[in-house]
């Protein structure tokens, strides 16, 4: 499999557009020193022909523009994108399916709880169903092996299974609304597996368990949830805000953060992604960014490329 990061960031980007945080301001001064990143967004193929999304970030048009693997190759209108798998309800998960909309046909895999939000309760995305064959959505439900197609309908040479995260449904759908939807089918995670090679896609994780720690030890790559350093990063910054674990994330650093959590997984390539704009990490010149480094992770940055 070729997996290619498109986008790095937490929802907003870095920097992001209304922040003045020490790191924003810095990158934007050019005295940072690391680089801007796009909301998260991520593209796997089997062929390097089809190719498959993760999530549809806001920033999707100018991802796509910015990779030369997913232009139109043949005819007046054609794209390699063949599916987007939707792992969550949130903005910055689905906003760039709505740039999808020009009639090109691919397929959409994500929770029936999902598809309810976007299909039912949202009228906007009926965009992406102007025409017969426009978009075809496939309900999955979580812990259900599936393959992903070809735009021609035939297996690609991956397989994914989508897995509970335990995080909550977006806030703009309403408490009321949430509790007829299946708390399990919020925020998954995606497995991904092709020529026993598996890949692991946990960006957004309120909690860690024996389970999901015994699936990431068979993965040979997992992509893991780097939205805040500490609990209370935004607290530090701003003076006030919810903490990492209220928004349902854990953080990397402290006592039950991911990076002591799970310290004893040697053999997977580790990759912290979704980084939120605050996250000291992001300073290649700081003590976190060290300390993450030398525990053997990387740090998702645009335009990286990984092959297993």
């Amino acid at each position: 499999m070729r997996l290619e990061i498109l986008g790095s960031a937490a929802g907003g980007g870095f920097p992001q557009w209304n922040c003045n945080c020490e790191n924003c301001r810095d990158m934007r001064a050019g005295t940072f020193s690391g680089t801007a990143r796009t909301q998260t967004q991520l593209a796997v193929s089997y062929d390097s022909r089809s190719w498959f999304l993760l999530n549809a970030s806001p920033d999707l048009r100018l991802q796509i523009e910015s990779s030369s693997f997913l232009h139109p190759r043949e005819g007046q209108r054609h794209s390699p994108i063949a599916g987007v798998l939707v792992t969550g309800a949130d903005v910055d998960q689905v906003a760039g399916l709505l740039t999808l909309r020009e009639f090109q046909p691919f397929q959409i895999y994500c929770t029936p709880s999902v598809a309810c939000i976007l299909r039912r309760d949202n009228s906007i995305f009926r965009v992406l169903n102007r025409i017969s064959n426009q978009v075809s959505w496939t309900e999955i439900k979580a812990e259900q092996s599936f393959p992903l197609l070809d735009s021609q309908g035939n297996e690609s040479g991956i397989r994914a299974t989508l897995f509970d995260l335990g995080g909550h449904y977006p806030d703009y759908i309403g408490p009321d609304r949430a509790k007829t939807l299946r708390p399990e089918e919020a925020q998954v995670g995606v497995i991904l597996q092709s020529s026993q090679r598996t890949i692991a896609y946990l960006p957004t994780i309120s909690a860690l368990n024996h389970e999901l720690l015994q699936q990431l030890k068979s993965a040979d790559l997992f992509f893991f949830d780097g939205t805040f350093w500490s609990d209370d990063e935004l607290r530090r910054v701003k003076g006030s805000g919810p903490t990492a674990r209220e928004m349902g994330h854990v953080p990397v650093s402290g006592p039950e953060g991911s990076l002591q959590m799970l310290a004893g997984l040697r053999h997977p390539r580790k990759v912290y992604i979704h980084i939120n704009n605050t996250n000291p990490m992001l300073n290649e010149s700081g003590p976190e960014y060290r300390r993450v480094r030398d525990a053997g992770w990387e740090i998702a940055a645009d335009g990286m490329r990984f092959e297993i």
